[in-house]
């Protein structure tokens, strides 16, 4: 006797959602897979939002924000996946197995049977109390929907604030200025970048939105807005009133967890879905994936929340694996991540200082100053290197990179490296790539490895 192909439902068709779809779909063909998404959109870069924006994605023009899709509904239905927008699931019951949908175009509720389901709800974007307003101009960014709404603010506005100084508002003031706005960024900590990398190199990033006409103002509160005729006017802040006729709030993201509390799936510490490595919640048959979901810092053995892109799509392959009938499991995560500002970029992965410190590690960090290939070729460029490792064992704990925007994708060696829990000396021993155009004979990481060495 053989068991019927298995009823895959999935709750959130972005990054996870669709990855686990077409994984699904590609092990078991049989299998009857269903995506249900509440928006008009799935399958499309959200990282991309920004630089649609600045005007730095050429099909824009001619194809509008689809320029970000990458598969449309048609496309999954060909390869045997059902996708329904404008569907959102309401509830879930485990012991029926069961989804509750509403399908909000024609305003009625269904019931889905599942086998397997996964829950890949994402992000949403924080909205303090003084932004819960009924004021035009104020957006946050997190789905096509709000970049739409702000490239429509964009034709009226001359004057704009980013509320926020992490990597969506340092990206956003990029975008903004290139629009021909004038910008301030209100940030409440001491320095913008703060979560991402130590006080140096934050000073680095102020320094270049400054650098290019950004005024950045540390250590400000927001209070709340003004507004005229319906639509904003100013911001009220700590230090007083800031003029603005477009605000965007960039403040940070929570992940999407009502319908998996609901349901008794277990989160983590940290806010997030709790899962194991095969991507399973406490609850029979659920799966979760993506943004929503928490994960193993492979430095740090700990479960942490860092929604990304890749982390995002790899979850999401490992979960289609899973619900299809295959085994995979979900490694964990270095924590790297690379951001854009103006003519330069930061990168890091691993821990910063600050975080080996917060973690009761006994870890110490050098800094290399040198540049992104040989001096005496054309163009060299300055980049900076801080490696941070761990005193006694010797071992690698992450690195940061301030630079052009090329030269910082060297951050990904660090990054392979600490995913095998290397130590600072293999670091060193890398066979690197070398010519002149590309990099000096002793590339900056190695020479930083060698400094760190004698530290540890």
């Amino acid at each position: 006797m053989t068991s019927s192909p298995p009823r895959i439902l999935i709750a959130g068709g972005v990054a996870a959602g669709m990855s686990a779809a077409s994984r699904a779909q590609r092990l078991n063909p049989d299998a009857s897979i269903t995506v249900f998404d509440r928006g008009d959109y799935v399958s499309y870069g959200a990282c991309g939002l920004p630089y649609v924006l600045a005007g730095d994605v050429p099909g824009f023009g001619e194809e509008g924000w689809d320029v970000l899709v990458a598969r449309t509904p048609a496309q999954m239905r060909a390869r045997g996946v059902s996708v329904r927008l404008r569907h959102e699931v309401t509830g879930i019951d485990p012991v029926a197995g069961t989804l509750t949908v509403l399908d909000r175009g024609a305003g009625r509720t269904v019931t889905e049977p599942y086998d397997r389901l996964l829950l890949a709800t994402g992000v949403s974007a924080l909205r303090p109390d003084w932004a819960q307003t009924s004021l035009g101009g104020v957006h946050v960014l997190r789905e096509i929907p709000d970049g739409q709404a702000i490239e429509a603010s964009l034709k009226e506005a001359r004057r704009a604030v980013v509320v926020g100084g992490g990597y969506i508002g340092i990206e956003l003031t990029e975008a903004l200025r290139s629009r021909g706005l004038s910008v301030v960024m209100l940030e409440k900590s001491p320095e913008i970048a703060g979560r991402g990398l130590d006080t140096g190199y934050q000073r680095r990033v102020r320094e270049e939105l400054e650098r290019n006409g950004v005024d950045v103002r540390c250590g400000v509160s927001v209070e709340g807005l003004t507004g005229k005729a319906g639509r904003v006017t100013g911001v009220h802040t700590s230090a007083g009133l800031v003029r603005a006729d477009l605000v965007i709030v960039a403040v940070g993201v929570r992940p999407n967890v009502d319908l998996a509390k609901a349901a008794g799936v277990r989160l983590g510490k940290t806010g997030a879905v709790a899962v194991n490595t095969r991507q399973e919640t406490n609850v029979e048959g659920i799966y979760a994936a993506g943004d929503n979901t928490e994960s193993v810092h492979r430095v740090t053995r700990r479960k942490v929340h860092i929604p990304l892109g890749l982390t995002a799509n790899r979850m999401g392959r490992i979960a289609g694996v899973n619900m299809a009938g295959g085994d995979a499991t979900f490694p964990g995560i270095v924590g790297t991540s690379i951001f854009k500002f103006f003519g330069l970029g930061a990168a890091r992965t691993g821990l910063t200082q600050a975080e080996a410190d917060a973690l009761g590690l006994k870890a110490k960090s050098v800094d290399v100053r040198s540049t992104d290939h040989a001096g005496y070729y054309k163009d060299a460029r300055p980049i900076h290197v801080r490696l941070t490792g761990e005193v006694g064992t010797g071992r690698l704990l992450g690195a940061q990179l301030v630079g052009c925007r090329e030269s910082i994708k060297r951050v990904d060696v660090v990054a392979a490296l600490l995913g095998q829990r290397a130590d600072v000396q293999a670091l060193f021993d890398a066979d690197l790539a070398y010519a002149p155009p590309f990099s000096g004979v002793w590339d900056v990481l190695l020479v930083a490895a060698d400094k760190l060495k004698r530290e540890l």
